[in-house]
């Protein structure tokens, strides 16, 4: 137990008559209590608890005006939202009914009048102990919901620089850069946000799209790096990193990672149904898979790859505007367009290919 703390203990101490505060004054100075804050007038109740901060009250019963039970609804308003608040009632009324009604009303403890200084004393140093253990349970707890807060923090910055690190690994081979990825990722997170998705399900989207290409790496080099067109042959097999990559994130409890692999699957389906793997058409495929399919062949069609040169924007946008209904959804072309018309209009670049 902190003596220190005792002893610089706040005490508001409310009675009308001016002999009980001189009595309970000199009991509790002896004691080794300072901080005594006291008045006859218990309509001044509000304003000294809020200049007071007590530590403990002791309240006299009855009182003209205001009494006691008037007084312990009033504190039950102001102690709502304050750690435990001893009150310590003092009165000469000991029937059960007024001892029943205080302690309804939110009362610890009682003295009874006339005052004996031992009791007074044992009785208070219990109620502050009391509530100085409280307090530091209280603190115990903040500082631990502290560390868990930093700790869930530092996890989570983890899980999102795995996630970078393997959309990266993914695209190594054939973006050095590493920056298809996060291009992409942001890309689909503002198409997603001009389509009015909440912000969780936006957030998720960004997360998971860097993954979209994870299967990549189950793909030989000889195909993934081939200058110029693939055989029928290469190109089912290079069809075959969206399952790869399916696979991969297959039965993962975090939503991110179930996103990411609804992502890897879906990306290359297309509107009208002749995209792969499952030939999945319009609303069939899943809303995520419709964002980045379309983030993904801008990113890839205006930036250099081993098998094709990099497209200007206008001639990816008219692709694009060639392609609505056909491989894209229309709704999503729509909101990609008008990201990209805003930014034109303000003449920024896409503010993702910076």
């Amino acid at each position: 137990m902190d003596e220190t703390w005792m002893q610089n203990a706040q005490f508001l101490i409310i009675d009308d008559q001016e002999y009980n505060i001189s009595l309970l004054e000199r009991i509790l100075r002896r004691a080794g209590f300072n901080h005594l804050h006291c008045t006859t007038e218990p309509k001044r109740l509000e304003d000294l608890f809020e200049e007071v901060k007590p530590d403990i009250i002791l309240l006299d019963l009855h009182m003209p005006e205001m009494d006691g039970f008037a007084a312990l609804k009033r504190l039950k308003e102001l102690v709502q939202d304050v750690n435990y608040l001893p009150i310590l009632v003092l009165t000469a009324d000991v029937t059960q009914e007024a001892k029943k009604e205080a302690l309804h009303l939110g009362a610890h403890d009682f003295l009874t009048k006339p005052l004996d200084k031992t009791e007074v004393v044992l009785r208070i140093n219990n109620l502050l102990k009391t509530r100085f253990y409280y307090l530091q349970l209280q603190d115990q707890n903040y500082r631990l919901e502290q560390r868990v807060r930093e700790r869930t923090s530092e996890l989570e910055q983890a899980k999102l620089e795995i996630l970078q690190l393997l959309g990266r690994a993914s695209e190594f081979r054939d973006d050095q850069t590493g920056q298809h990825t996060q291009r992409v990722g942001k890309m689909a997170k503002e198409i997603a946000e001009a389509l009015g998705l909440p912000k969780h399900e936006v957030d998720l989207i960004e997360r998971a799209t860097p993954l979209h290409d994870l299967g990549k790496i189950g793909i030989p080099d000889d195909i993934l790096l081939k200058p110029g067109r693939f055989t029928p042959d290469e190109f089912d097999h290079m069809k075959t990193h969206t399952t790869i990559g399916a696979s991969i994130l297959e039965g993962s409890l975090f939503r991110v990672l179930q996103l990411a692999g609804t992502i890897a699957l879906s990306h290359h389906e297309k509107w009208d149904g002749t995209g792969y793997p499952n030939g999945l058409s319009g609303e069939d495929i899943p809303l995520a898979g419709r964002i980045v399919a379309i983030a993904d062949f801008y990113d890839a069609l205006t930036h250099e790859r081993p098998y094709k040169p990099a497209w200007s924007e206008e001639e990816a946008l008219e692709e694009i505007r060639k392609q609505r209904g056909i491989h894209f959804d229309p709704k999503v072309v729509d909101a990609f367009m008008g990201i990209w018309q805003r930014n034109s209009n303000s003449n920024l670049k896409w503010t993702v290919l910076g």
